[in-house]
């Protein structure tokens, strides 16, 4: 019994050794609670230990995220032609960016990482770049059943894609550094390009209820049963199959 007890801790100190990659937290707190209570309690001990200045700064991307997704919401409160509140919402994206970018260098900078910060990664990129963007799309006003499934769709692709990373990352190949050479699917992030079409569109006014209208009009009629699509919820279902895509490998910078 003692052997076997030994050998299944030897193979949980291996697991947690292991660069598995972001879903490391998860086998962590498996291996806490299925071993002897010892065990289990100096792993809980190590993990309230676990955040770090990198990992508040990631707090700070989802942070951003949130708050653009509260701006979109008090745009739809208002009048279409007061932008002033879909401003600040696809403006808190780029900030998010940026705390995105500057976590990573804050925690090379003091050698210091976490498995906390490698799961709050993930679920911050998640908001700023993923329900944010779709948020943003149904203000501006993609908002029928249909544009709503397909900006649903959208999220989900970035969930997956984020998913996959986490799972992968210590499957793809590496440089000198022993960072992944390549993303596999466009990165998260890059949704950024469609928000910086979206500010364009509110500068012209083509927005619900804006000078212009919404870009493409929609097909079928908002009367009709099923409420009409805007063809150009179509960028966001691309953009969801291209963060999926295992065919598209983006050089890491």
């Amino acid at each position: 019994m003692l052997m076997r007890c030994a050998t299944g801790q030897e193979k949980q100190k291996k697991l947690l050794e292991a660069n598995a990659g972001h879903f490391s937290m998860v086998k962590y707190a498996l291996c806490s609670w299925f071993s002897p209570t010892p065990f289990r309690t100096k792993l809980t001990a190590a993990e309230l230990r676990a955040l770090h200045l990198a990992d508040l700064i990631t707090e700070l991307n989802g942070f951003c995220g949130f708050m653009s997704i509260l701006s979109s919401m008090r745009y739809c409160l208002g009048p279409p032609t007061s932008y002033g509140p879909i401003w600040f919402a696809l403006a808190f994206m780029p900030f998010g960016l940026f705390f995105d970018f500057m976590d990573g260098k804050v925690a090379r900078w003091r050698q210091k990482s976490s498995l906390m910060g490698q799961e709050l990664d993930s679920l911050a990129d998640l908001i700023s770049f993923g329900v944010s963007p779709a948020v943003a799309a149904f203000a501006l006003g993609l908002r029928t059943p249909i544009d709503t499934l397909l900006l649903s769709f959208f999220v989900l692709c970035g969930l997956t894609r984020l998913a996959r990373f986490n799972v992968t990352v210590s499957s793809l190949p590496k440089d000198a550094t022993g960072k992944s050479k390549y993303f596999e699917g466009t990165p998260i992030p890059s949704s950024l390009c469609i928000v910086g079409a979206m500010a364009w569109c509110v500068s012209q006014g083509y927005v619900i209820g804006g000078e212009q209208g919404i870009i493409g009009g929609v097909l079928g009629g908002q009367d009709s049963w099923w409420g009409g699509v805007h063809p150009i919820v179509g960028v966001f279902v691309c953009w969801g199959c291209a963060m999926v895509s295992r065919t598209i490998h983006i050089p890491k910078p």
